[in-house]
C-alpha cells in the first residue's frame, strides 16, 4: 500500500505518466513485496530550468533527472531489498528518461504502523485484525 510521489523535468507527458507508473509500481512489487493493487504512483513534472543540480540547472547540463519518494511500513523490508530497489528505480528512470544526472534521488521513508495507513485504517490495525482473524 506504498503511496510513490515522482517528481521529474520537462513537460507533463500523460504516455510517459502511465509508463512510469506502471514500471515504478512493477518494481516495488518485486523488490519490496508490495502489492500492486494498492500501490498508488502520483507523478509530476518540472521545468528543466527550475532544478538545479551542482548550482546549474538541469537545462543547463542537457539531462533530465528525478526524485522518487515511496512511504512503506517500518521493518517490512531488508536493507538489500532497499538497496536492490534503488539500484532498480535509477535504472528504470535510465531507460524511461533517455539517462539521467547522476544526482537523482530515490528516498524510502519507513513510518510506523501506526502513523500510516489507507481507507481510514492503519497498518498496525490491519496487522492485529489479520492476526486475531487466524487465530
Amino acid at each position: 500500500m506504498p503511496i510513490i510521489n515522482v517528481r521529474l523535468t520537462g513537460k507533463p507527458d500523460a504516455t510517459l505518466s502511465a509508463s512510469i507508473a506502471t514500471e515504478i509500481t512493477e518494481i516495488t512489487a518485486t523488490q519490496l513485496r508490495k502489492d500492486p493493487t494498492i500501490t498508488a504512483v502520483a507523478v509530476s513534472y518540472l521545468d528543466p530550468q527550475h532544478w538545479f543540480a551542482g548550482g546549474k540547472s538541469l537545462a543547463e547540463h542537457g539531462t533530465n533527472t528525478f526524485w522518487l519518494d515511496i512511504k512503506v511500513v517500518d521493518g517490512t523490508n531488508t536493507k538489500l531489498e532497499l538497496e536492490a530497489y534503488l539500484k532498480a528505480i535509477f535504472d528504470a528512470f535510465g531507460r524511461l528518461l533517455g539517462g539521467v544526472h547522476q544526482e537523482s534521488y530515490a528516498f524510502v521513508h519507513e513510518v510506523p504502523a501506526a502513523a500510516y495507513g489507507y481507507g481510514g485504517k492503519t497498518q498496525e490495525f490491519r496487522f492485529i485484525s489479520g492476526r486475531l482473524n487466524a487465530a
